[in-house]
C-alpha cells in the first residue's frame, strides 16, 4: 500500500487528529496518528493532549492491539526517541510490530530530530518522511521556536485601515466602532485559540477597556494568558480585564509602587517587575524569556501603537497577521499601527516573507513571517 496518493490521504487524516489538540496539548507538539492496514482499514487514532499524557501512536497502537503488526503507522510528527513524561515512542511502534511509517516531518526537538527515524530504521522499520511538510511544519511552528529557543513564538496581529490607522484620533476613544467586520473579528477568536497567551500595553486597556479572552468557543487545557504591560502599573481596578481576574492576568512593570501593587495582587492579578529599556518601558526582549519560563510557547501581540512599534524594534516578532477593512481615516492625528521613531533606512526594515491572504468579503488580512521558527535559513 506503498503510494504517494494513499500516503498523502492518510497524512492528512493524521494532521486533522493533530490539530485537534490545538489549546490541549502545549507546551508539547500537536501529533496526530492512524494506523491503517494493507487493505487501507483504520485499525486505530489518536491525538496527543497534555492532560492525557499518552502520545498520539500510542494512543493509536493500544486501539489497534495486536491488529498493529504488520500495519503502516501515519502521523504528522517523528516518533520521540527520548524519554520524558513517557518512555520513547520509537520503542513502542517497534514492539507493537509496525512494519511501516510514514510521517510528514523529523521532530524538532533537538534531542529528537531524526534520532527516532533512526531507531525505527535500525530495528528494520520502513520509514518515510516528506509528504505534506509545509502544512506539519506550521501546526508546530511556535513547539518549534520554543523547544530550540525557550522563548514563545511571536504574532504581531493588528486590524487597520488601508492607510495603516488602528483607531481615529484620541479625542474619540470612547466612541464605539469596529475596524473591521463581524466575520473578520470572528477569525480572530480562532487565532487567539492557536496561541497561549494574549498581550497588549495599558494604554489599550486604558483607551478600549477590552476582556481579551479566547471567546473560540474550543476547550483549552490551560487558561488563555491575558499579558498587559503596564510600566508604571496604570491599570484601572474596575476595568474588564481586573475585574474578570482569576490567575489568567499577569501585569509586567518596570516600576513598582508597592501600594498599587498589593491592590492589584488582591484582586488576584499577577504583577511582575521586568527590566526596563532606556525610555522606562519593559524590555520586550526580557518580557519573553519570562513568559518562556513559564512554558508560554506562543504569543499574540494585539496592541497598540507603542506596543507594535516597541516589539517590532526590539526584534521579538516572528510573524504578522495584520487585517485590512476598506476603510481610510486618514489625517495626521488618526492613530499609526506602530508609533515610534521607525526605521530609519529601508534596509533596515523587517521584511515579511512567505506571505499569504486571507479574505472576509470586502476585507483581507496578510499573514507573514519575519523570522523563521525552525532557525533555519530563509
Amino acid at each position: 500500500m506503498a503510494n504517494v496518493a494513499t500516503d498523502e490521504t492518510f497524512l492528512r487524516k493524521a494532521l486533522e487528529l493533530a490539530r485537534a489538540g490545538v489549546g490541549l496539548a502545549a507546551p508539547n507538539p500537536y501529533v496526530g496518528a492512524i494506523i491503517v492496514d494493507d487493505a487501507g482499514n483504520v485499525l486505530g487514532f489518536g491525538t496527543h493532549t497534555y492532560d492525557g499524557v499518552k502520545h498520539a501512536e500510542v494512543l493509536a497502537i493500544d486501539k489497534a492491539g495486536s491488529k498493529a503488526k504488520g500495519a503502516t503507522l501515519y502521523l504528522n510528527l517523528e516518533p520521540c526517541s527520548h524519554q520524558g513524561r513517557t518512555g520513547p515512542c520509537a520503542d513502542a511502534v517497534i514492539a507493537a510490530g509496525i512494519r511501516r511509517v510514514v510521517a510528514c516531518m523529523e521532530d524538532p526537538n533537538p534531542q529528537v530530530s531524526g534520532k527516532g527515524f533512526e531507531r525505527l530504521r535500525n530495528a528494520g522499520v520502513s520509514v518515510a518522511s516528506g509528504i505534506l511538510k509545509q502544512e506539519a511544519r506550521e501546526l508546530n511552528e511556535a513547539f518549534a521556536k520554543f523547544i530550540r529557543t525557550r522563548v514563545p513564538l511571536v504574532t504581531l496581529k493588528a486590524a487597520m485601515t488601508l492607510d495603516g490607522k488602528i483607531a481615529p484620533p484620541p479625542d474619540n476613544i470612547g466612541v464605539p466602532g469596529w475596524i473591521t467586520s463581524e466575520l473578520a473579528r470572528s477569525h480572530v477568536q480562532q487565532l487567539r485559540h492557536g496561541h497561549d497567551a494574549i498581550m497588549v500595553g495599558v494604554g489599550t486597556v486604558l483607551a478600549d477597556n477590552p476582556l481579551l479572552t479566547d471567546r473560540s468557543g474550543k476547550p483549552r487545557r490551560r487558561p488563555f494568558l491575558r499579558v498587559v504591560l503596564d510600566s508604571r502599573l496604570r491599570l484601572p481596578l474596575e476595568s474588564r480585564v481586573a475585574q474578570t481576574a482569576h490567575d489568567d492576568l499577569l501585569v509586567l512593570c518596570s516600576f513598582a509602587e508597592q501600594n498599587r501593587m498589593r491592590a492589584l495582587q488582591e484582586r488576584g492579578i499577577r504583577v511582575e517587575q521586568i527590566a526596563a529599556t532606556g525610555d522606562g518601558r519593559p524590555d520586550m526582549q526580557a518580557v519573553m524569556r519570562r513568559l518562556g519560563e513559564t512554558a508560554i510557547t506562543s504569543v499574540l501581540i494585539e496592541g497598540g501603537t507603542l506596543v507594535n512599534w516597541a516589539a517590532l524594534a526590539a526584534g521579538v516578532v516572528d510573524k504578522v497577521f495584520l487585517y485590512y477593512a476598506p476603510k481610510i481615516l486618514a489625517g495626521t492625528e488618526s492613530v499609526p499601527f506602530a508609533l515610534g521613531p521607525g526605521f530609519r533606512r529601508m534596509s533596515d526594515a523587517p521584511r515579511v516573507r512567505d506571505i499569504r491572504f486571507h479574505h472576509f468579503d470586502d476585507e483581507f488580512a496578510v499573514e507573514g513571517y519575519l523570522s523563521n521558527p525552525y532557525g533555519e535559513g530563509n
